[in-house]
């Protein structure tokens, strides 16, 4: 084994990889594409990310590298998904937010996890890759192929729809 930083990534130090980032990678892939898909979502990124293990210059960390890859390629999966979806479905369901009730005796972190997953995609990837991942605006507005204004919307959008199945009884304070 080699110590230049710049060559690719063998097979021992791709393994490495694997098992320090895949709990992440499946955390994201379960938030951006759904708890149905992740387990599949997860393992098209590491085989995206075996192909491209040649791209792969040492400039950055490799849980670096993976990690940018595996947004885009979640992103793409999730954006593929909801295509499909919307041409079987005709148009894409309602989200279903206001009103649901937190379950009292369940975890709220189950209850995040949750309403994610309920969210409408484009709020639910801006939410995902703003607030959890940390990116901007433009970044977003760039990856997702619209403008900042509407990552900002989409935002908004989210965080309303989490606040209201997260926290029903606030609404009744704003009447």
């Amino acid at each position: 084994m080699t110590s230049d930083l710049h060559a690719p990534l063998d097979l021992l130090a791709f393994e490495g990889l694997y098992r320090a980032t895949v709990g992440r990678v499946h955390t994201l892939a379960r938030r951006l594409c759904g708890r149905e898909h992740a387990d599949e979502a997860t393992q098209e990124v590491f085989l995206r990310a075996w192909r491209k293990r040649g791209s792969f210059r040492g400039e950055a960390a490799p849980a670096a590298w993976l990690s940018r890859l595996a947004r885009n390629e979640l992103v793409n999966q999730a954006r593929a998904r909801a295509r499909r979806d919307e041409a079987e479905l005709g148009e894409e369901p309602p989200a279903r937010l206001a009103g649901q009730r937190a379950n009292r005796g369940s975890d709220l972190k189950i209850d995040l996890e949750r309403a994610l997953a309920d969210l409408p995609d484009g709020a639910r990837w801006v939410f995902v890759l703003h607030d959890v991942e940390g990116q901007a605006h433009a970044e977003i507005s760039e990856r997702l192929g619209i403008s900042v204004g509407t990552s900002k919307s989409q935002l908004h959008r989210a965080r309303a729809l989490l606040r209201a199945a997260l926290y029903p009884w606030s609404e009744a304070d704003d009447e």
